[in-house]
């Protein structure tokens, strides 16, 4: 199972990072700005990291969950403040919805 997610992935490498790239910057826009908030590393990982981010990935998109914080939430061990789901379309063009919990 885990193969064929990573398989999966990479078949999607484009999507995928554009999609990622428009959740995240949705996400910091929508909580003040990277003066005011930083997402969770694994928003910005090129890598196989990403993948703790990545919920879901299929023919009609990608969903990502991520804490966020204030800058340096995360070195520091602080805990975050926001918890943030993001939907994006397949091609990774179009925001379909993005919600934020207060922690």
């Amino acid at each position: 199972q885990t193969f064929d997610k990573i398989e999966r992935i990479q078949q999607q490498g484009p999507s995928l990072q554009r999609a990622m790239n428009l959740a995240r910057t949705k996400a910091i826009s929508l909580n003040g700005g990277l003066n005011n908030y930083r997402p969770e590393a694994c928003m910005f990982s090129t890598t196989l990291a990403r993948q703790r981010c990545l919920i879901k990935a299929d023919s009609f998109g990608f969903i990502f969950q991520f804490q966020g914080g204030q800058p340096g939430w995360q070195v520091e061990g602080a805990p975050a403040s926001v918890f943030t789901e993001v939907a994006v379309s397949a091609d990774g063009k179009t925001l379909l919805s993005i919600q934020n919990i207060a922690q």
